[in-house]
């Protein structure tokens, strides 16, 4: 009985460690003070300023533009490299193995030099392009690792009972490899939209005019005092990720009672 209480209080402690700084910045955005330093009174200002701030509200759409577009890319490329490499043996297959981990270990200040010197070797101008490329290039490892851990040894007795069924190899893939994998092909993308919405390092040194992100907004106001329409923006994307989690969780919860009745 008494250790319970302790792993109560041990679980207690790190829960609050984790969301304090949330409810910190949640409580803030309604703060009538500009320098968010004391909690002096409840507004709702900063949500209309928002809106008015087209710097930032230019640079959240480009975020979510880069992060989109980087997620769908990534996902696919990652995903067919995933059976790619689970399905076929090939000369240096383990050395292509190994290089997969390479972007995901090494840190992202090198993976983002490289490729501004890639660019500026090949005489690419930086912007929203060289973005997106260098988001799809550093999320596609991420998926690969992500669906291959989904791939058992019984995917591949499946598929061959389809093709003895009349199924051709697109009809195995989408109905029956595909489905087998999703749970793997959804966490890349999920991690690979994650990854590009927060990056710093790697948007540092290859975006350009007109490509400014919203974590490089907040870092170029680091200097100056982050505004406290930052703080309404980001309890908005906290509440869109609580809306999008908790209707996933009811669908699953949909799903899982459907399938027991």
């Amino acid at each position: 009985m008494k250790h319970k209480k302790l792993k109560n209080i041990f679980i207690g402690l790190v829960l609050f460690f984790l969301y304090l700084p949330i409810i910190v910045l949640v409580v803030y955005s309604f703060n009538t003070s500009k320098m968010n330093i004391v909690f002096e009174g409840f507004t709702f200002d900063w949500y209309k300023n928002l809106f008015n701030n087209r710097d930032l509200i230019e640079a959240f759409i480009n975020t979510l533009i880069i992060a989109v577009t980087s997620t769908v890319v990534s996902t696919i490329i990652g995903t067919l490299g995933a059976v790619g490499l689970n399905k076929y043996d090939f000369k240096f297959k383990s050395f292509i193995n190994l290089l997969i981990y390479i972007p995901i270990v090494i840190p992202e200040i090198v993976l983002g030099i490289s490729l501004l010197s890639i660019y500026t070797l090949t005489k690419i101008e930086l912007g929203m392009f060289t973005l997106i490329l260098s988001h799809i290039a550093f999320s596609i490892p991420f998926v690969i690792v992500s669906v291959r851990s989904t791939l058992s040894s019984t995917l591949k007795t499946y598929e061959e009972a389809a093709k003895d069924l009349g199924a051709n190899s697109m009809n195995t893939f989408f109905k029956v490899t595909l489905p087998q994998m999703m749970p793997g092909v959804i966490s890349g993308a999920i991690l690979a939209f994650t990854l590009s919405l927060d990056d710093v390092v790697i948007s540092y040194f290859t975006s350009g005019p007109g490509s400014n992100t919203l974590p490089l907004k907040i870092y170029s106001m680091i200097k100056t005092g982050i505004s406290p329409d930052v703080n309404a923006l980001s309890t908005l994307m906290l509440l869109a990720t609580m809306i999008i989690l908790t209707t996933s969780a009811i669908i699953q919860s949909r799903k899982i009672v459907g399938g027991t009745k």
